[in-house]
C-alpha cells in the first residue's frame, strides 16, 4: 500500500488520535508538502557530475585546430566544489526550484562501482550534497544518459549494449540511485543522438536500432517505474521517427523535447513543431533549451530560454507543460563558471517573465 493511501484509510477510520495520531498528522503534513511540490511549475538546470559522455578518448587536449578539449574523456573527475556551491546558491536566488545532477561516473556507488573515475565522490558525500540542495529549496533529481552515443561514462557496459550482463548492470545502477536520491520523482535516462553522425570521432562507435532501441528504453523506464521515479528522456527521436515514437512512447515517460535557438517564429521548423506535435499527443513536457559558448558550429542565444519558455506558455496545455530547464554542456570547472552562471541566470530572468 502506497503512503498516501495508508493516510487516506487512517483518516477515513477516523483516528486522528492515540498511537497513530503524530505519525498520521506527520504523514498529512509530508502528502500536502510533495502535492505542492507537484503543483508547482518546474524550474531547472542540468549540472555536470560527471562529464564522460563524447569521444572515449582525450586526443584533442592541445589540440589547437580542435576545439573539443572539453569534450574528452578524462579518467579524473573534472569538478570544482566552490564553483558547484556557487552554482547552487545562484538556482536559489534565482527562483529554480530543481537541479538535475549528470551522476554518470562521478560517484562511486556499490553497483557498478568500477566505473567510477578518480576522485569519484563517495556516497556519503553524495548524501551530504543532496541534504544541502534540499536545505537550499531545490530538488535534486538524477541523470544517467544511457544513449549509445553518450555512455563513455559506462565504462565496459557501454560496450555491452543488449547483452544480459548490459541489462543487470543498469537495473542494479538504477536502484541504488533511486534508494540514494530517497526515490527522487524523476529519473533521466537521455537517450539522445543515438546515430552515427554522433559518434564519427569515436574509437568505438555502436547504435541500437528499430525494436532494440525501444527494447532497451522500455526496459530502462521498467526499471525506474519499479522504484518509484519517473522516467524521463531527450525527445529528440521523435524528430525522425514520429509515428512510430507516437505509437511506442509510453505517455506516463516526460519529454524533454530541446531547441537552442531563440527563433520561435517559423513554426515549420521541426524541432519546434515537436513541442505541439507531443502536446497534441498528450505527453507531459519539460522544454529545453541551452546557453553555452559555441563550437563545432552549435549556435545558442541568451534569448533561447526567455523565448522557449513565452512560446510554450502561449501554446502548450499549461497541465502537460511541467515547467522549463536550462542547459550548460560545460564541465562544472573555473574556466566555465561565467558561461554555466550566466545561463542559470537566463532561466532565472524567464521565470520573472512567465508569471
Amino acid at each position: 500500500m502506497e503512503r498516501r493511501d495508508f493516510v487516506k484509510q487512517f483518516l477515513a477510520a477516523g483516528t486522528l488520535s492515540a498511537i497513530g495520531g503524530d505519525f498520521v498528522k506527520a504523514s498529512v503534513i509530508q502528502e500536502k508538502r510533495i502535492d505542492n511540490v507537484n503543483k508547482q511549475k518546474i524550474w531547472a538546470a542540468l549540472i555536470h557530475l560527471s562529464f564522460n559522455m563524447w569521444e572515449d578518448h582525450n586526443r584533442f587536449v592541445g589540440d589547437s585546430n580542435i576545439n573539443l578539449h572539453w569534450r574528452g574523456f578524462e579518467s579524473k573527475l573534472r569538478f570544482s566544489d566552490p564553483m558547484w556551491r556557487d552554482i547552487l546558491m545562484t538556482m536559489k536566488n534565482q527562483g529554480l526550484n530543481m537541479v538535475l545532477i549528470d551522476v554518470g561516473d562521478g560517484v562511486k556507488l556499490n553497483s557498478c562501482g568500477e566505473i567510477a573515475v578518480g576522485n569519484a565522490w563517495s556516497i556519503s558525500k553524495l548524501k551530504s550534497e543532496l541534504d544541502y540542495i534540499r536545505s537550499l529549496g531545490l530538488e535534486p533529481i538524477p541523470k544517467f544518459n544511457f544513449s549509445a552515443s553518450h555512455d563513455t561514462w559506462f565504462g565496459l557496459y557501454g560496450r555491452m549494449l543488449s547483452t544480459p550482463v548490459y541489462y543487470e548492470a543498469c537495473k542494479r545502477l538504477i536502484a541504488e540511485v533511486i534508494d540514494l536520491f530517497d526515490r527522487p520523482r524523476f529519473f533521466h535516462l537521455g537517450f539522445d543522438e543515438e546515430v552515427y553522425g554522433h559518434q564519427t570521432r569515436y574509437d568505438y562507435a555502436v547504435v541500437r536500432q528499430n525494436d532494440l532501441w525501444w527494447k532497451d528504453l522500455l526496459f530502462l523506464v521498467n526499471e525506474v517505474e519499479r522504484g518509484g521515479a519517473r522516467a524521463w528522456i531527450w525527445s529528440d527521436y521523435f524528430w525522425k521517427h514520429e509515428g512510430e515514437f507516437l505509437k511506442k512512447m509510453p505517455k506516463n515517460v516526460v519529454q524533454s523535447n530541446w531547441y537552442y535557438k531563440e527563433d520561435f517564429k517559423d513554426t515549420s521548423n521541426f524541432q519546434v513543431q515537436a513541442y505541439l506535435k507531443l502536446a497534441d499527443a498528450g505527453f507531459d513536457q519539460i522544454p529545453t533549451s541551452g546557453y553555452y559558448q559555441s563550437d563545432l558550429n552549435t549556435m545558442t542565444s541568451p534569448l533561447g530560454i526567455n523565448n522557449t519558455v513565452e512560446f510554450c506558455k502561449d501554446n502548450l496545455n499549461t497541465k502537460q507543460l511541467l515547467g522549463f530547464m536550462q542547459t550548460n554542456w560545460r564541465p562544472t570547472i573555473e574556466d566555465h563558471r561565467k558561461d554555466i552562471l550566466k545561463s542559470i541566470e537566463l532561466i532565472g530572468a524567464a521565470k520573472r517573465k512567465f508569471y
